[in-house]
């Protein structure tokens, strides 16, 4: 197989990981926290944290080392309006994640509290909704990469 169309693969694969687990991740814990049920919000929230290691730090981690190897295979410019657009939503994805993962953190020690407390915290609630507000934004973020990356709407070059 050809180097090009081996790495064009990992990078499609890291980024269907990524957007596959992001929105896995974001629909069991919506859900858990609508059941209101403590038991399934705390092992929910272990879970999430769990994919979050396991799946999408891995991919995003493949996405950036195959996605600057694939601009210097093609002889992209890292100066091209289209990289820093793609550079731009990467970055604003990772503002929005990173307080997502230490958020995460606290919502699975809310969430053993509230199994202590056989009632979800108020505290809990709050903090998901923060949760919800900062991944709504990255998740929009990362379908435009997508489309970036099919539709190219600018110079490449």
């Amino acid at each position: 197989m050809e180097y090009y169309l081996f790495l064009k693969l990992l990078h499609i694969l890291a980024a269907v990981v990524v957007t596959g687990t992001g929105g896995g991740i974001a629909f069991f814990m919506f859900m858990a926290n609508r059941s209101n049920n403590p038991q399934v919000i705390y092992i929910t929230a272990k879970h999430v944290i769990l994919a979050d290691w396991i799946f999408t730090t891995p991919a995003v981690i493949i996405q950036i080392v195959t996605g600057i190897m694939l601009m210097g295979k093609l002889g992209y410019s890292f100066s091209a309006p289209w990289f820093y657009w793609v550079v731009g939503l990467f970055t604003f994805i990772g503002v929005c994640w990173l307080p997502v993962l230490r958020i995460q953190y606290k919502l699975r020690e809310l969430a053993k509290l509230s199994v202590e407390l056989n009632q979800v915290t108020a505290e809990f609630k709050s903090l998901m909704k923060t949760w919800t507000l900062l991944g709504i934004p990255a998740f929009a973020a990362i379908l435009g990469i997508f489309w970036l990356m099919v539709f190219k709407p600018f110079s490449l070059v």
